[in-house]
């Protein structure tokens, strides 16, 4: 591949899709990296083969997923070109795929952050008895935002059997507990509930003009109640379900159950569980074995 090639690749990038200067200096560092392990080698001549071995061995020198991903990006643009141009009669990238990206795992709170959370004086007025009953019930029973806000007053919640039953992603419905602090919570709620609700409003939570409380105005009361209590971190209504998960798995081992109650379609989703579960037992284990501390 001559220096020409590469430079009238980029003019055309930089011509025809308007590119920066910063990502064109990214395209030619990328290409400079395949043509230094070609062994001086055209990259016109080279295989999809030859570009496999190239992604592994930068996967191998430590480049993150991200990374590798981005510079088969470039690859792929610049063979492409060459196609369409005529200079290949295969390209070589066709096919050629990054290495799987590791799933984050979800961030939970500690037992004793969720405990200071939901224990934390925020007022006695109708709206902090709401904001207590709705992340209570969060936490108590791993639901989805979209689940708790479309919760109607009738039909969903039974105080009395202390559960609840709510409609999932595909129309699957499912019934889950209600633990004692969550259903102390919604009885005080709805006690306050007929102070804002509409007249004709049938959802659970409503807002302060009485109407059904948004999904955006939940995570913006859940931020603010955090702060207010000084956990000092930010918390997300999907961080409570995630807690709700890994403690009851820290407690039970029971897979199967936690994968009911979260409603997962596939115990596969629920298995992320199972490594936030690990990454407990491997702190507790690094700070308690006489032999696992680090000299």
């Amino acid at each position: 591949m001559s220096e020409a090639t590469v430079e009238r690749f980029l003019a055309e990038l930089a011509h025809q899709r308007g590119l920066s200067p910063h990502t064109l200096a990214a395209y030619r560092r990328d290409l400079d990296l395949l043509a230094a392990g070609s062994d001086g080698r055209s990259l016109e001549t080279l295989q999809a083969h030859d570009l496999r071995r190239q992604a592994m061995r930068l996967h191998g020198r430590g480049l993150s997923p991200r990374s590798v991903a981005r510079t088969l990006s470039a690859w792929r643009a610049f063979y492409r070109w060459l196609a369409r141009r005529g200079a290949l009669a295969i390209d070589p990238c066709a096919g050629l795929r990054a290495p799987k990206r590791p799933r984050a795992l979800p961030k939970a709170l500690r037992p004793e952050q969720a405990g200071a959370l939901l224990d934390a004086a925020a007022g006695d007025d109708a709206l902090a008895v709401r904001d207590r009953a709705m992340f209570e019930l969060f936490y108590s029973s791993g639901l989805r935002l979209a689940e708790l806000v479309s919760l109607d007053v009738q039909g969903g919640l039974d105080l009395s059997a202390g559960e609840v039953t709510v409609t999932g992603k595909r129309g699957k419905t499912r019934t889950v507990p209600v633990g004692r602090k969550a259903t102390k919570a919604l009885e005080d709620w709805l006690d306050r509930r007929d102070t804002l609700a509409a007249a004709d409003e049938p959802a659970l939570f409503v807002s302060r003009r009485g109407r059904r409380l948004s999904a955006r105005a939940v995570e913006l009361r859940l931020t603010q109640w955090a702060r207010k209590s000084g956990l000092g971190q930010h918390v997300h209504p999907h961080m409570l379900r995630h807690s709700f998960a890994s403690h009851v798995l820290q407690s039970s081992g029971d897979l199967r159950a936690v994968q009911e109650m979260l409603g997962h379609a596939s115990i596969a989703t629920t298995q992320i569980y199972t490594h936030l579960d690990f990454q407990h037992l491997a702190k507790v284990y690094d700070n308690a074995h006489p032999r696992a501390h680090k000299k």
